[in-house]
């Protein structure tokens, strides 16, 4: 897989933490040239870069609003002008922004949900669509166990989001298929990660492992492995379709 990777660009979305912070190494280990975004996490964001340099990889981060058309549209000419193309997208920004029962759900809070998981994920297709490899491109979009199951107590707003991400990548798929671009999703589950340090309790973790078949919390690269399958020519003949990483949870 290393080698049928070598070369490629890649546009990893959130990609200075957590999960997208995995990604984005785990392509660039593979000899993927990579763009990656961030919002705040700017110290993040140079450590990684950093890390990929100091092994020979090609990288450049960039802080870009992804709710908003000419960010989005800098990213895109940002990347074909410093690498020469796209090959590879992962839409991997989003976030919950915190917890709230529906009845206390401002509309703000909902239509940012929505924004920064749903609108940006559009835009980011959108824009790239036209750019990347035709045949051979691949699109990953991160979705999330919430997106099947309706999600935790007070993240209605955010599985919603998620939810909107699954149906687009089904849709998206059948556009692309008949270019020959491949679009796939991922929907991890409990990934040891800052999300859940800061929106889940130690007492739900632990009974979230203790109902998962694997018994423990997911890794980021754990994660990280699957993007890279999808987006390699094993997954030649598979779009449209969702990796649940989450260790066997919801299956009894």
């Amino acid at each position: 897989m290393d080698t049928e990777l070598r070369g490629k660009v890649a546009i990893v979305t959130g990609g200075a933490s957590g999960i997208g912070r995995a990604i984005t190494g785990a392509l660039a280990e593979a000899g993927v040239s990579t763009v990656f975004t961030y919002w705040q996490s700017e110290q993040g964001a140079a450590q990684v870069a950093s890390s990929i340099e100091s092994r020979g990889g090609k990288t450049l981060a960039m802080r870009a609003d992804l709710t908003q058309e000419v960010e989005v549209a800098r990213m895109v000419e940002t990347t074909v002008s410093t690498f020469g193309g796209i090959d590879i997208l992962v839409t991997n920004s989003g976030g919950l922004l915190r917890r709230s029962s529906i009845a206390d759900c401002s509309l703000e809070l909902w239509n940012e949900a929505l924004a920064i998981n749903l609108t940006s994920t559009f835009l980011c297709c959108r824009a790239v669509l036209p750019c990347i490899s035709q045949p051979g491109g691949s699109i990953i979009t991160v979705s999330s166990l919430a997106g099947h199951d309706g999600g935790g107590a007070g993240s209605t707003h955010y599985a919603t989001a998620k939810g909107g991400v699954l149906t687009f990548t089904r849709a998206l798929a059948k556009e692309a298929g008949p270019i020959g671009v491949r679009v796939n999703s991922v929907a991890p589950g409990l990934i040891n990660t800052q999300f859940h340090d800061r929106f889940s309790t130690p007492e739900g973790r632990q009974a979230t492992v203790a109902r998962t078949p694997l018994r423990r919390e997911g890794s980021p690269q754990d994660v990280a492995g699957t993007v890279l399958f999808l987006a390699s020519a094993q997954a030649s003949f598979i779009t449209g379709e969702t990796i649940e990483v989450n260790g066997g949870q919801g299956t009894y």
